[in-house]
């Protein structure tokens, strides 16, 4: 660390509050559900204690939703029109862009909240955003055919420069982490939010003696089914019921498809028996509207089932514990439950449904207990604790984590050097997060290549340099710290085959950190370096990413996690497989993997290739094998691709810590792994079986006895309580800031679960 002799007349580093610029490309005149997102997120930003400022795009022509917003406290308006600071009626998103960069200029903020393709387009090209960018992504293609190249390098380059991209919907959330590469680990859900009712809800009354009162609130679009809403009181008419159809907003879209749209929306709204348009109104009073409704409306054109995205209004209806029709989608019911009553699939139906559910207190009874389950995981109070947790990520409070940093009289500079970070990523944001740490990183073109300028450089630098593995990086810099630097260095597995183990300066070394106590103790043992700088740090799993919501079936799916090079033992595992099929053909393997041919350092070795010949021949040619086993593409969409294992393997001769299982543990499987040398001090027994007759067994016991339910939550309970990203980051914030790791890794990762 630096010797400053003054540090102690220097005023510590200060943490100002965090402040946060909103924008979206979106007009506030108007109530939809892009208005209602900014309205919703600085609502949410003032009740966490955010300094927010909202850039309007257009000129306010109605105050309903702005004023609401500018009564918030800590929140500021600007009005950039109305101000001068734009010219014309509305804002063009590369203008709004470069308005951003000079509020910026006159007070930096700490994040920038954007919403719009077109938008995050354009801060993402202008570059001076990067790591600061919250992107809110609702209008990218939302289907596999519709991404083509140029939309993966457009959407690739805005998520390359953001710090989180909020996705509305779990499905949204795994289709871009499938489709661009680099999403992985960014993407976050912020599903919509409901707004605390200002007013009492109303008891449902009874019908009788009074008309149905079916209710829409939102835009008028062809793709919304608005104009046949219109339809429905003539249609309970013929039926014998009174009804009317009460609408709210005043949104009504021009089609180019059709240029009378737009005038027969407005006729029909304006003159149609039974219909009452309430017009454009605040939020709350649109919710007070609605919360007189028996049934709320949401039903669309099949075209919409496809959609990745929900719907704000069918969130607040339910709030409102109004019933609402829907289109049966899988996203709809996975929200209310297959057996929900209010489906439909066309104007009809909703005639007859409706009238059914309403003459059977059973089933409306249900209707609205399905939207009271709804709206809890929707409500104001989720959403306070959800912008809670992504700040406490992005802004961790170093003094929390290791006080000494607060009292610095600069940031602790510290220098990252590897030829792959693919490991550090993780604590890499975190280091970077903290405003008491600078970083800057070393990138070595290869194991042994580096440019000796720029390493020259971060060595001067430095008051703390990391090298991540213990190859040609460690020596490096061992040869060259200086007496008043920390160097730290982490050792996976391969290093210690390594030529270069003599060549590294142990003594410059303040620690070596290896990730399980079997491999720190061979370390020890290898190399003779004194015991007490061979430490323990594990790796992390981020809980927050891969606990995400099975799909149904999961437990009759097995899932390996790279395959290659032959020692990871692919073949144990199919071997689990075909005992398991025997038993019962819903067993599945699915591998997520390179292949080993794409490993030119593994396809070299003839052994190798023998390997693989030999295992593709068989589950080629084998009864109880053949369709299987499904290969998945290699990638960083670990997360959602487990939403669908129930059991993840690990069937290795040796593993330095293999991550597989834990991830698998974080999504709420089961790992099941064989005895490799180290595995009981990183995993508890319940996980480890003697041999594949063993595995398969426990595996088929738990399934047929019903209780895989059971034994997954146990799994996460333990990886949870064993190295959670952030206690994993934060161990590493104190290691390099000077302190030790802590006592409870020392022996064994296996947490203590007796309590």
């Amino acid at each position: 660390m630096t010797n400053d002799a003054s540090a102690a007349l220097t005023p510590a580093i200060v943490r100002p509050a965090l402040k946060a610029l909103v924008y979206g490309d979106v007009n506030l005149n108007i109530i939809d559900g892009s208005a209602i997102w900014a309205q919703s997120m600085c609502q949410v930003l003032s009740a966490v204690g955010i300094d927010t400022t909202l850039l309007l795009k257009a000129a306010v022509q109605t105050p309903r939703l702005v004023d609401p917003i500018a009564a918030l406290p800590g929140v500021r308006v600007v009005r950039a029109v109305e101000e001068g600071l734009a010219k014309g009626p509305s804002i063009v998103p590369e203008a709004a862009v470069d308005l951003m960069a000079q509020l910026d200029d006159a007070t930096p903020f700490d994040l920038i909240i954007v919403r719009g393709l077109r938008l995050a387009t354009r801060a993402a090209e202008l570059g001076r955003f990067d790591g600061r960018l919250w992107v809110y992504l609702t209008d990218i293609p939302q289907h596999v055919a519709d991404i083509d190249r140029d939309v993966r390098e457009q959407v690739g380059a805005i998520i390359a420069s953001t710090r989180l991209v909020l996705c509305q919907t779990e499905d949204l959330r795994c289709f871009i982490e499938g489709e661009i590469p680099g999403a992985a680990g960014k993407c976050e859900l912020w599903s919509p939010v409901v707004p605390p009712v200002e007013f009492e809800v109303p008891t449902p009354a009874p019908l009788e003696g009074r008309a149905l009162k079916l209710g829409y609130v939102g835009k008028f679009a062809p793709h919304w089914n608005t104009l046949q809403m219109t339809e429905l009181p003539a249609l309970f008419a013929a039926r014998g019921i009174s009804a009317e159809v009460h609408m709210v907003g005043d949104k009504i879209h021009d089609d180019s498809a059709d240029p009378t749209y737009r005038a027969r929306m407005t006729r029909a709204l304006e003159v149609t028996p039974g219909v009452v348009w309430h017009g454009g109104v605040p939020r709350q009073e649109a919710m007070q509207a609605a919360a007189q409704m028996d049934i709320g409306l949401s039903w669309r054109d099949p075209i919409m089932d496809a959609s990745l995205e929900l719907s704000t209004k069918v969130l607040e209806f339910s709030a409102l514990g109004v019933p609402v029709v829907l289109n049966r989608t899988p996203a709809h019911e996975d929200l209310f439950g297959a057996d929900y009553p209010l489906f439909v699939d066309s104007t009809d139906s909703i005639v007859e449904l409706v009238s059914v559910v309403l003459a059977d207190a059973n089933l409306i009874g249900l209707a609205r207990e399905r939207c009271g389950l709804v709206a809890d995981r929707f409500g104001f109070p989720t959403a306070v604790a959800t912008m809670n947790r992504l700040l406490a990520g992005a802004f961790p409070d170093a003094s929390t984590i290791w006080p000494a940093l607060g009292s610095r009289p600069r940031p602790l500079r510290v220098g990252v050097a590897s030829h792959d970070l693919k490991f550090f990523t993780r604590i890499l944001d975190r280091l970077r997060s903290l405003r008491e740490i600078e970083v800057r990183v070393d990138e070595w073109s290869a194991l042994s290549v580096n440019d000796e300028q720029a390493s020259q450089s971060l060595l001067e630098w430095a008051d703390v340099v990391v090298a991540e593995w213990c190859g040609p990086v460690a020596v490096w810099y061992s040869q060259r710290k200086r007496a008043d630097q920390r160097l730290i260095v982490r050792l996976h597995r391969f290093e210690l085959d390594g030529p270069w183990l003599p060549d590294v300066a142990i003594d410059a070394i303040d620690a070596v950190v290896c990730v399980s106590p079997f491999y720190a103790e061979l370390t020890r043992e290898r190399t003779g370096w004194p015991a007490d700088k061979v430490v323990v740090l594990p790796n992390w799993v981020d809980l927050g990413q891969f606990d995400r919501p099975k799909y149904e079936g999961a437990e009759f799916n097995l899932g390996m996690i790279g395959i290659a090079p032959a020692r990871k033992r692919m073949d144990l595992g199919v071997e689990v497989l075909d005992r398991l099929r025997r038993r019962d053909a819903r067993y599945h393997l699915y591998v997520k993997s390179k292949m080993p041919w794409d490993y030119w350092w593994i396809w070299q070795r003839p052994e190798e290739q023998e390997f693989y010949d030999d295992l593709f021949t068989r589950m080629e040619r084998d009864d109880h094998l053949r369709g299987a086993v499904v290969f998945d593409g290699f990638g960083g969409d670990v997360p959602a691709w487990l939403r669908r294992i129930g059991w993840v393997l690990s069937t290795s001769d040796d593993e330095s810590f293999h991550l597989a299982p834990a991830e698998g543990m974080a999504s709420r499987a089961v790992p099941a792994l064989l005895p490799w040398p180290g595995s009981d001090a990183i995993y508890s027994g319940e996980w480890i079986h003697a041999d594949v007759d063993a595995m398969a067994d426990a595996i088929d016991e738990t399934v047929r006895g019903g209780s895989w339910e059971a034994t997954r939550q146990r799994a996460y309970a333990e990886v949870g309580a064993s190295f959670p990203l952030d206690e994993v980051c934060d161990a590493w914030v104190r290691l390099i800031a000077g302190g030790g790791v802590p006592e409870r890794w020392r022996s064994s990762l296996v947490p203590d679960m007796s309590d």
